[in-house]
């Protein structure tokens, strides 16, 4: 079956064509929220964004001096779990952490579902991404394991095997080796070996690394289905009850920039440290769609800030203690 990502090789140049998005130069995502931090209550969430503003102060100062001509765009985001855990609405959650943010003059432009990282509009892109990951084999790897696709199972190089005798006190059948990483830097390895997705009775979960690798792709403007934008902002009047009636991605500011950018910036609990290093693992397997990642780049250059050639290099980070 042909993937919706692909091209069709008679297929005009036209027909090629990919929907543009607006961009900002920046997207700093102002955190996540799990049900747990909603417990804490509101002042938590005000002490929480009180520790992050010379962050945020931080890498908008650092954008001041890259952007050449003009005012930077920056546009704020935060990610809100419904996907792992369902927890009060959003007509009752999403007021309470805008007032939190509001307190100490933050102002949150979008605040997105997780349940949109794997299906948005309709649309599953999680399954769309999957069709996009073009694995990076280790040079002596002899195809016996079945692919991404199959298993769920993405790693950034060569596993190390399973040895084992069959019977106790005999020798192993295979020599062990250690795993190695692809690329290491000055030959020694950082193996990550990350699971997209499980299954239970035919029902797919997807993992918190792989739909934080689609959140990512979002933010940078680079998925589109059958050649148009997924997941657009959405204003609304009032907030629903429950969250499948709530877009993937909602604007709250009215006056905010792009949503999606050049590059984004995450400020994010230390215990996401992991969590990121398998989104990077994952994002360098990503073959995001040539015609999308010209239109990015040629914008960007028009604009004096070219960027740089490896997707995983647009992305920054800065984690801050998991305490109150």
């Amino acid at each position: 079956m042909t993937s919706p990502w692909s091209v069709d090789a008679t297929e005009s140049v036209a027909q090629r064509r990919a929907q543009s998005t607006p961009l900002s130069h920046l997207s700093i995502e102002l955190g996540h929220l799990y049900s747990e931090e909603f417990r804490n209550g509101p002042e938590s969430l005000a002490r929480y964004f009180e520790r992050i503003i010379p962050w945020i102060e931080a890498a908008s100062s650092i954008l001041r001096q890259r952007v050449p001509r003009g005012r930077p765009r920056i546009s704020t985001c935060f990610l809100v779990d419904d996907y792992f855990a369902r927890f009060s609405s959003p007509a009752e959650v999403l007021p309470q952490l805008i007032k939190a943010a509001e307190t100490q003059n933050i102002t949150i432009d979008y605040i997105a579902r997780e349940s949109g990282c794997a299906v948005a509009d309709g649309v599953p892109l999680a399954d769309l991404v999957l069709s996009r990951i073009v694995p990076d084999p280790s040079p002596d790897s002899t195809g016996v394991r079945p692919p991404v696709t199959v298993s769920g199972w993405l790693c950034n190089g060569r596993r190390g095997p399973e040895v084992s005798s069959g019977q106790a006190m005999a020798a192993p059948s295979r020599q062990w080796h250690p795993p190695a990483e692809n690329g290491a830097l000055n030959s020694h390895s950082i193996f990550v070996d990350v699971q997209l997705w499980d299954e239970e009775a035919g029902a797919r979960t997807w993992s918190c690394p792989y739909l934080a690798a689609i959140w990512q792709l979002l933010r940078l403007g680079l998925i589109r289905h059958h050649g148009g934008v997924v997941a657009a902002p959405v204003t609304m009047e009032r907030f629903p009850e429950e969250w499948d009636r709530l877009p993937a991605i909602v604007q709250v500011n009215p006056r905010a920039e792009a949503f999606s950018a050049y590059s984004t910036f995450s400020v994010l609990g230390n215990r996401f440290l992991n969590v990121e290093h398998a989104v990077r693992t994952i994002l360098q397997q990503v073959n995001v769609e040539q015609v999308i990642t010209d239109q990015v780049r040629s914008r960007s250059e028009r604009e004096g800030m070219p960027l740089p050639a490896e997707l995983w290099q647009r992305i920054e980070y800065l984690f801050v203690a998991d305490r109150d």
